[in-house]
């Protein structure tokens, strides 16, 4: 008798016959003395479409919806050219694998696809579609290498120990489904009067992650531009060797008023100075923490040119097939401590002909294990397989990879960083100037990722040494807008669900992150940023990810928010994360997600604005885009509103406005445009109630508490 083992993919199965040592390839499986091998093609099979259960809905029509079905049914996934068609590939390989588990030497059977939610679900659709009556067992794997592969053999689980996995695994799936056909059919039918939108893409983890890149492009839309000004001071010591401070008051070297410092620069040239304080503090450096999928997504997005985060993805994937790393769809930075003894053989394996094989030093400390912090998979490292044959792709993961795990256990890095505080000696002043420098004395686990310290030295100098300043000047400041997201900054917000970090402090935080509260998972979140490239939601100037016209549309005027909510979405990702962990129903979720469903297909069809357009005559002139619905402004007898008014929007501005002819000024057309395009409108002969001229930037602003539009103004000091 044999056992039938289901593989994910064939690059899979091949990597268990090898294991097995099965030689007798057939058509679609793999056979040896004690087992058979089979594969699937990532999913077989998918959910039912809406027509499948009723052929009267075909067809998209607000009527039908919202759809919710009695019960879930499964079909042989449909041709990625013709959707309407069955996958014949998907078709064979079912009958394939419905053959074998009806032989009768087949006397039970291992699942075998990846040890996560996704690869659970990709069995048990098989399992529960062809309905087999025979045991089914669990191969759990971390790697494919041979050691693990028979190992993982000898220790079979039942894969009824699995059901919470497989309950998450569905949830997920019933969940997407009853939101994306819900709500991509009604949004689409309620916006389809508008002729560039052939289907509006409305998704749980879709919508969240558009909301992130709006934010930060209103950031940066909104910054105003500001300035600040610092005082520097070069001073030399007894032996004329120079170095600079800069002054600090309240520990703060940023000062808003450039006289201030002007009027202490202007007589500070050969004063004495001297140090009233030097502190020299020697810091450890330890390397950053192995990497998790997103950490090695940003990593290699951000280094490398012509990188996308789906590419690192798939070969990262390539690789794990290949047996040359552990598994890479993981959250975890840290390993399991049962893989201590593994570990050290990788090491040692690697640490072979390594220019600085003589550092690098075995280690089990908590930076590297600690099982409390492995979320279902262990960090990614290299196998103790040694790849002979990798592309020039895989060749850039794999070395980031390999190179991360042995900066593990090369030397922490040590630097030693000196603080200079400095005292003008005879001019009494409020404040200090303060020297910085920075020494690396030991490179340690740098030389291993190539990262080259930079150093700011200081002569010798002592406490209490006599200086004199040799120069000084006020240097103007320009902060900066926020920089707009990059796949590396997007994969952190994603996985942090909007929760603020220090740069520095990443790591730790990232490791104490509470567990499955985030938007998506490892594996789906690249899927998420290229389904927003795709769809037209987003798009790319260089490394940077934006809104598209679409895309900003889309978030400002879709009724349904809670898609839009960071906290909502990461809710319902946790939601998923405690069902794995027994401590939620798969059933209670769906109920949940049921409900949001009625009530957001229900608001979608009363919402007056999305999807209600006004389009004007061509001989009118549009002055503007509405700020409340995205309709054309226009001109009117008394006012300049927006021409959406019979759809209910109210937004308008009196030619009359008492506001603005107070200050001895007039509504214009012109003034319309300007206020429109750049959210503000500026103003030169503004007359005060004292009769004083000045000049403002006047801004049209909601009040989110009463929904009316107000005035606000902003002095303009250099506008004459």
């Amino acid at each position: 008798m044999k056992k039938l083992i289901i593989a994910e993919k064939p690059s899979v199965a091949r990597n268990i016959a090898d294991a097995i040592n099965a030689k007798g390839r057939k058509d679609g499986f793999i056979e040896g003395n004690e087992y058979v091998i089979t594969w699937a093609f990532g999913h077989l099979l998918q959910l039912y479409d809406m027509v499948d259960y009723d052929l009267s809905l075909k067809g998209w029509r607000l009527e039908n919806f919202p759809y919710i079905p009695q019960a879930f049914k499964y079909k042989v996934k449909a041709s990625g050219i013709n959707k309407h068609e069955v996958d014949s590939g998907a078709q064979k390989q079912i009958n394939i694998i419905n053959d074998l588990m009806a032989r009768a030497d087949i006397e039970g059977i291992i699942a075998a696809t990846d040890d996560d939610r996704e690869g659970q679900l990709i069995f048990d659709e098989i399992a529960m579609y062809l309905k087999t009556p025979k045991p089914i067992e669990r191969l759990l794997l971390n790697e494919w290498t041979t050691d693990e592969v028979l190992k993982g053999l000898k220790n079979l689980r039942p894969n009824t120990d699995m059901q919470s996995l497989q309950d998450a695994g569905i949830g997920r799936q019933l969940a997407d489904w009853l939101i994306g056909i819900n709500l991509t059919s009604v949004a689409t039918v309620k916006y389809r009067d508008d002729e560039k939108i052939k289907v509006l893409n409305i998704g749980r983890v879709l919508l969240p992650t558009l909301k992130i890149i709006y934010d930060r492009d209103k950031e940066i839309e909104n910054f105003q531009e500001s300035k600040y000004y610092k005082l520097v001071a070069e001073f030399n010591n007894m032996t004329n060797a120079s170095f600079e401070g800069i002054y600090q008051e309240e520990d703060s070297e940023k000062f808003e008023d450039q006289g201030y410092l002007t009027s202490i620069a202007k007589d500070l040239n050969g004063k004495n100075a001297v140090v009233i304080s030097k502190k020299v503090e020697q810091k450890n450096e330890y390397p950053p923490y192995l990497f998790n999928l997103s950490n090695l997504q940003g990593f290699i997005t951000s280094k490398f040119k012509n990188w996308t985060s789906d590419k690192v993805l798939k070969t990262a994937q390539s690789l794990y097939e290949k047996k040359a790393i552990t598994y890479p769809r993981t959250a975890s930075q840290v390993l399991d401590e049962s893989l201590i003894e593994r570990v050290e053989k990788v090491l040692n394996t690697h640490k072979q002909g390594n220019p600085f094989a003589d550092e690098i030093a075995f280690h089990t400390n908590k930076r590297v294990f600690d099982s409390k912090k492995v979320e279902s998979h262990s960090a990614i490292i290299p196998t103790y397989m040694i790849p002979k044959s990798l592309t020039a792709e895989e060749n850039v993961v794999y070395d980031a990879i390999k190179n991360r795990f042995l900066a593990q256990f090369m030397p922490v890095a040590e630097s030693e960083e000196t603080v200079l505080d400095i005292q003008i000696s005879d001019r009494m002043l409020k404040g200090i100037f303060i020297s910085k420098g920075k020494v690396q004395l030991v490179e340690g686990w740098k030389k291993i990722e190539k990262i080259t310290a930079k150093e700011v030295i200081l002569p010798m100098i002592e406490e209490n040494e006599q200086l004199v300043v040799k120069n000084s000047s006020v240097a103007e400041v320009k902060r900066k807008a926020p920089k707009a997201h990059n796949e590396k900054t997007l994969l952190r917000v994603m996985e942090t669900c909007g929760k603020s970090y220090e740069e520095e402090d990443s790591d730790e935080m990232m490791l104490a992150i509470l567990s499955g509260f985030s938007i998506g998972t490892p594996a789906t979140r690249a899927e998420t940023i290229k389904k927003l490239k795709d769809v037209g939601y987003i798009t790319t100037k260089g490394k940077s990810l934006v809104c598209t016209d679409l895309g900003k549309m889309l978030v400002e005027t879709f009724p349904v928010q809670d898609l839009f909510d960071l906290e909502y979405t990461g809710k319902l990702e946790k939601t998923l994360a405690d069902i794995e962990k027994h401590k939620f129903h798969k059933n209670d979720f769906i109920n949940i997600i049921e409900e949001f469903i009625k009530k957001s297909v229900n608001d979608i069809k009363n919402d007056p604005k999305f999807g209600a357009k006004s389009t004007v005559a061509s001989d009118v002139e549009v002055l503007g885009q509405c700020p409340e619905c995205g309709s054309p402004v226009v001109q009117s007898l008394k006012t300049f509103g927006c021409s959406n008014w019979k759809n209910g929007c109210k937004f308008a501005i009196w030619k009359d406005d008492r506001y603005i002819t107070a200050f001895g000024k007039s509504v214009s057309p012109e003034m319309i445009k300007l206020l429109l395009k750049n959210g503000r409108v500026g103003f030169r002969g503004l007359i005060s109630k004292k009769g004083n001229k000045f000049a403002a930037y006047f801004y049209y602003k909601k009040d989110e508490n009463t929904g009316r539009y107000n005035w606000s103004m902003e002095f303009i000091d250099n506008m004459k």
